[in-house]
């Protein structure tokens, strides 16, 4: 009867952590998130959303800023799933290495701006809380995510685009 008692009580613990976890997310990082969106969308009207577009068709016309630059600012703006729409002003052989540049920022990006990702901040928040226990600063975790991030981008974009332009002209030569 006792075995069966710690049980259920060990039960309700878990329960009761995860409730513990969820308040604090409600009075600390669920307002920082919609502070940082209505930000954001503030930025944007202001600077323009015809603006945002003109650079966004900018950034695609060389492979670095390709994917580097219209992944972040795409992350950044919109945030996901908003932010695979920004594949609109890429060129149609491009697109596949795109979206894989851009589904491979939406993790680094979550440390600077937690409202780009919120179904990121789970495992942000997993890795931050390890650190914390260190007493490790999270400001230095939060820019090194940033900064591997865009490396990271980069490589699969120019790596995506070889592979998706090989396979284009054999698909192509046997037409």
């Amino acid at each position: 009867m006792e075995l069966l008692a710690n049980l259920a009580n060990g039960f309700m613990s878990l329960f009761q952590a995860g409730a513990t976890t969820f308040a604090g997310w409600v009075v600390g990082i669920i307002p920082l998130i919609v502070i940082l969106m209505t930000a954001v969308s503030s930025v944007i009207k202001l600077i323009g959303e015809k603006r945002v577009e003109r650079v966004a068709q900018q950034a695609t016309r060389n492979i670095i800023t390709r994917y580097t630059v219209l992944p972040i600012l795409a992350v950044i703006f919109t945030g996901n799933p908003m932010c695979y729409t920004f594949g609109r002003f890429v060129e149609q052989k491009f697109k596949p290495a795109f979206y894989d540049a851009t589904v491979s920022f939406v993790h680094p990006v979550t440390g600077l701006f937690p409202h780009a990702n919120g179904g990121e901040l789970f495992v942000y928040m997993g890795i931050a809380a390890g650190i914390q226990t260190l007493g490790l600063p999270l400001g230095e975790l939060a820019v090194r995510y940033f900064l591997v991030g865009i490396v990271v981008i980069l490589i699969r974009g120019i790596v995506t685009e070889k592979i998706y332009l090989y396979m284009r002209s054999k698909e192509e030569a046997r037409s």
